[in-house]
């Protein structure tokens, strides 16, 4: 049964542009290739640590919200941890009552802007 899932992973801020973008999609492909839908994505960019991580301050965070069978995420996991570009991951089951949230904090977003743009 499929379930979903939300990961947010904080990538090394020693990354080019290139960089960061390779390592984000190596794990989208990585999900596609094991039968699993993206539903949402969402990268938010150089952000502060609250604590420093392998000496460092600031990460690159990236989102990814996707629908999998649940031995999936142990994969997923498991090629976090052996790429050195990822410092910090956290992946999450969502309940029925988090994806009416996502959906609906998604639909008010894409409203807003639309209403800027008019």
């Amino acid at each position: 049964m499929l379930r979903q899932y939300e990961t947010v992973f904080i990538m090394t801020p020693v990354l080019s542009d290139e960089q960061m973008k390779e390592a984000v999609s190596k794990f989208q492909d990585f999900l596609r290739s094991k039968g699993a839908e993206i539903v949402y994505e969402n990268h938010w960019g150089l952000r502060k640590l609250a604590y420093p991580i392998q000496k460092k301050s600031t990460g690159f965070y990236h989102l990814i919200e996707f629908k999998a069978e649940p031995n999936i995420v142990a994969e997923l996991e498991l090629e976090m941890k052996r790429d050195e570009r990822i410092i910090r991951f956290l992946t999450v089951s969502l309940d029925k009552f988090a994806v009416a949230y996502n959906e609906k904090r998604r639909a008010d977003k894409d409203v807003s802007k639309v209403t800027e743009k008019e």
